[in-house]
Order: C-alpha cells, then sequence, then structure tokens
C-alpha cells in the first residue's frame, strides 16, 4: 500500500489592508498573507476523514479577526502571532507556515485636513516567512522587484572565450538587475529577545542598495557577494542571506549607418535572455537553510 508522504493545507494569498486611524492621520499596511498547517493529517487523506481538519475558510477568517486584534506591527510579527495561534490552539496542528508579502505606500502630501491620501509605491515587494513548530522558530525575511542600476563603474573582461563566444570585452558598462533576495533571522526561540523587524528590513535594504552604489564592479558576482557581506558584518540579527540577481543587459546601439558615434550614450535594454546570478552569503560556522530555489519561499 502506498504511504503518504509530507503534506500540508492552508488558504494561499489572503488580501487583507489595515488602516490605523491617528486622528485625521491613517497608516496602511497592505499585506498578501497564506497559511499552510500541517500535523496529523493522515486520516483526511487515507479515508476523507475531517475530524481533525481546521477549515481553510476559518484559517482566512483568522487573518482578518488578527489584523483588528493585533494590528500589523510588522510583516513578521503578525506572522509570528498567527502561527503561534494556529499550533497551540489545534492538537492535530505541529507546524504553521505563515507567508506574508507586503506592499508599500507612501503619503501623499496635500493641503487638505487629514493626512489620509496616499500612492502605491513602484519599488519592491517586502517578504516574509515564519515557520513555528511548537517550540522553535524560523523566520525568513526579504524583497524582491527591486531594480537598481549602475550607469558606470562595471566592467567585464578577462572571461573564458571559445569558438561560440561573441561577445565583446567591456570596461565600461551599465550594471543593472532585479533584486530577489532572503535573508534568515538567527532569532529562533522566546527566550531570546526579538529582533525590531521594521528596523531590521530598513537597514537591510539600506546595506544592500549602498554595496550595489559603493561597489565598483567587475562581475555581477563580485557585486552580490559585496551586497551580502555588507548584510552580515552590519546585522547582526541575520545569519544568512540568499540571492538571485538577473542581469538586465543593456547593450550599445550600433549608431554608425547614421553617421552617429556611440559614446556610451545610447542603449538597447534587452528582457530576454538574460544572466542569472544566484548565491548565498553566511556568517562564519553558521549553515545554509534557505533553499536554493527562491521559489520554494
Amino acid at each position: 500500500m502506498p504511504i503518504l508522504g509530507q503534506n500540508q493545507y492552508g488558504k494561499a494569498e489572503n488580501r487583507v489592508v489595515k488602516i490605523t486611524r491617528d486622528g485625521a492621520t491613517h497608516h496602511i499596511r497592505d499585506l498578501n498573507v497564506s497559511v499552510s498547517l500541517s500535523g496529523d493529517m493522515d486520516e483526511v487523506h487515507y479515508s476523507g476523514s475531517n475530524a481533525s481538519v481546521l477549515p481553510t475558510d476559518t484559517t482566512k477568517n483568522t487573518v482578518y479577526a488578527f489584523a483588528k486584534e493585533h494590528g500589523v506591527e510588522s510583516p513578521e510579527q503578525f506572522g509570528i502571532h498567527l502561527a503561534r495561534h494556529f499550533v497551540t490552539t489545534q492538537e492535530p496542528i505541529h507546524r504553521a507556515r505563515i507567508r506574508v508579502e507586503e506592499y508599500g505606500w507612501e503619503r501623499i502630501e496635500h493641503a487638505g485636513k487629514g493626512a489620509h491620501s496616499f500612492v502605491r509605491k513602484g519599488q519592491e515587494t517586502r517578504l516574509t516567512q515564519v515557520t513555528y513548530d511548537g517550540e522553535s522558530w524560523e523566520v525568513v525575511s526579504g524583497l524582491k522587484d527591486l531594480v537598481v542600476m549602475n550607469s558606470t563603474d562595471s566592467e567585464f573582461w578577462g572571461y573564458v572565450k571559445d569558438k561560440y563566444t561573441t561577445l565583446p570585452e567591456a570596461y565600461d558598462r551599465i550594471l543593472a538587475t532585479e533584486v530577489s533576495a532572503r535573508w534568515r533571522f538567527n532569532w529562533t526561540d522566546d527566550e531570546q529577545e526579538t529582533p525590531d523587524w521594521e528596523q531590521s528590513y530598513e537597514e537591510t535594504r539600506r546595506h544592500l542598495l549602498q554595496a550595489f552604489a559603493e561597489t565598483y564592479s567587475l562581475s555581477l558576482q563580485q557585486t552580490l557577494y559585496q551586497m551580502g557581506s555588507r548584510v552580515i558584518d552590519h546585522r547582526g540579527e541575520i545569519d544568512e542571506i540568499r540571492f538571485s540577481l538577473p542581469n538586465k543587459h543593456h547593450f550599445l546601439v550600433d549608431l554608425e549607418p547614421f553617421g552617429l558615434k556611440n559614446d556610451n550614450e545610447v542603449y538597447y535594454a534587452a528582457d530576454r535572455p538574460y544572466g542569472l546570478i544566484e548565491a548565498t552569503v553566511l556568517r562564519d560556522g553558521r549553515t545554509a537553510r534557505i533553499p536554493a530555489d527562491l521559489t520554494n519561499l
């Protein structure tokens, strides 16, 4: 008889917008929350008995109720509240995984009486995944869709060449990428002091951007390592950071047919194919635990 393997269930992509009203000034948190639960679920698979199943509709309702009861201090803290609730209140549930995407909004300053107008930020999406098994925590946060560019201070030469190589060496090129990064915190149990999730995110993002801007790049791999190293060196609460960086190629346009010289001024931005650079940077002595395939998060 076939044996049931790993399994989980829950309600994915619960969209919840929490407005906090501070008098005439409002604050907004815009989340996409996915809940996955696992535990004693053999019978529902083998016989169809739902005796141990908390309906996914209930998990959806819990997300909305918790937005009211606990507020949204940060995606990480909201995920911690949810994970703890499901594991400690449902005996069959042994492990909860909460994934949260946050979409940023910024205030529109205007001459009206209230501060309640916002425009959706066009930059990155903030991410977190909180996993709890009743004893220990794993919090992996990050971001995606953060597009960055250096218009100079980047080269690419000295690489391996064979009979299929046509790419010319570049001693002054555009370096652009769309940063997808995940970082793992070393906070694992309730006895430890909880990180300041909001400050950690803002500072980690700042270090990523500063390292990108300040690195004279001879390869995107070198830039990736400098970004990760800066985070590890400056953020003691983080032990591991993994990147997936597509090289958003910009190729010089040949203007000679028009009698024009292109002095690193006019480029063609190619969307595909693209080089894809991925790597993990770790604190010395730590073990990598973020999946190599970031789509697993």
